[in-house]
């Protein structure tokens, strides 16, 4: 049996933790992808400690994704456990935008991964689609939410609400459009 790697340092699992806070408010603020020496500096760092972490571009990209894959997924169910479930979903869909937001940031280097296989969309879209439906199914039982709609329609809307007003620079926007959603999700009296 092989054994596992060591566990990392605490300051290189902080450097590791903080690069990829860095990283996403790069991607998310881009109108272009940023140079990995520009998000090295925004982070403080020299770019041999981000090589350290992430040998290449691909592989910063994959950890930020698969990152904010992990906070939709359990934002969902942090947020669910906390709130009612009208008031998690409204959260939620922050969380969304933000995530489309950083996507949009590094969408380059995510289309080649996704088209060289490098990167597992398919499983993406599942889990956010079980998060959505999870919030869905908990307002359906509380009788806050319609019941006709699906995560799949629910998912559709918040696309077209983060295409026609992008994060960040539409944030009030994004957040009239959301509430209107939200109305609409609400059953008819």
């Amino acid at each position: 049996m092989t054994p596992s790697p060591p566990a990392p340092r605490a300051d290189a699992a902080r450097n590791r933790k903080h690069l990829l806070a860095v990283a996403t408010r790069a991607f998310m603020s881009a109108g272009t992808e940023p140079s990995l020496r520009e998000i090295a500096r925004a982070a403080g760092v020299g770019i041999a400690t981000l090589y350290r972490h992430f040998p290449t571009r691909e592989a910063l990209v994959a950890a930020v994704y698969a990152d904010q894959v992990a906070r939709l997924t359990e934002g969902a169910r942090e947020l669910l456990a906390a709130l009612p479930p009208s008031q998690a979903l409204r959260r939620w869909m922050n969380l969304f935008g933000d995530w489309i937001a950083t996507k949009d940031g590094m969408l380059n280097t995510l289309l080649a991964m996704i088209e060289s296989n490098e990167l597992a969309h398919d499983q993406t879209h599942t889990d956010l689609i079980a998060a959505i439906d999870d919030i869905l199914r908990a307002g359906h039982a509380t009788g806050e939410l319609r019941t006709d709609v699906t995560a799949e329609d629910l998912a559709a809307h918040l696309i077209g609400i983060f295409t026609v007003a992008p994060l960040p620079e539409h944030r009030a926007r994004a957040d009239r459009l959301l509430d209107t959603l939200m109305h609409g999700l609400r059953p008819k009296p």
